[in-house]
């Protein structure tokens, strides 16, 4: 069970690409809101999917195809606002930092989360058993939040050779590129 969230939490994704530029434009302590909301989104999707959502999917493909395309919209959106970032510091001023909802947010329009949580239900609990679905549930969220706080971390390490507005505006753009890269391999999914 830890080794499958380990595999899947700490693999390049967007809520990973997100913590990491956070982490760069807005240090560790900031981006660790955005870790947790990301890490309780995942671990409130995955006893979702323990105790039946998943079978609510499967009887309805199309909410699937509905959270699918939302979720691509959502990260080419993020893609976008990045992408258009000026790349100023905005020293003593008030920013939007990426939040607690926002992170859990991700997990939800986020179809990588989805296909782990279906997945690792399916192959550690397929019996609905629900004392193996709370134990699942708390090996994934220490994993979790472990794995995209090494990538605030790393975001976060990064910044500190990021001090111009021009660099910060290459490596959001490259981010945001990232972003796009994960919104368009939806299509595939």
């Amino acid at each position: 069970m830890a080794l499958f969230a380990l595999a899947a939490s700490i693999s390049p994704g967007p809520v990973n690409v997100v913590a990491l530029s956070s982490g760069a434009q807005y240090g560790l302590r900031s981006s660790l809101r955005h870790v947790l909301g990301a890490t309780v989104g995942f671990v409130v999707l995955l006893l979702f999917t323990g105790f039946g959502l998943h079978e609510i999917l499967r009887q309805w493909p199309i909410l699937t195809d509905l959270i699918r395309w939302a979720g691509m919209a959502f990260l080419l959106y993020l893609a976008w606002k990045l992408a258009v970032d000026s790349g100023q510091l905005n020293l003593g001023r008030a920013t939007r930092q990426p939040s607690l909802l926002h992170g859990a947010a991700m997990q939800w329009l986020n179809p990588k989360a989805w296909l782990a949580a279906v997945a690792g239900m399916g192959a550690f609990v397929a019996g609905g058993e629900a004392r193996l679905i709370g134990i699942f549930a708390i090996i994934y969220f220490v994993v979790c939040y472990l794995s995209v706080a090494c990538w605030a971390y790393a975001g976060a390490f990064l910044g500190q050779y990021l001090g111009s507005p021009a660099r910060i505006r290459l490596f959001n753009r490259c981010m945001a590129l990232l972003l796009a890269v994960c919104a368009v391999s939806l299509l595939w999914v």
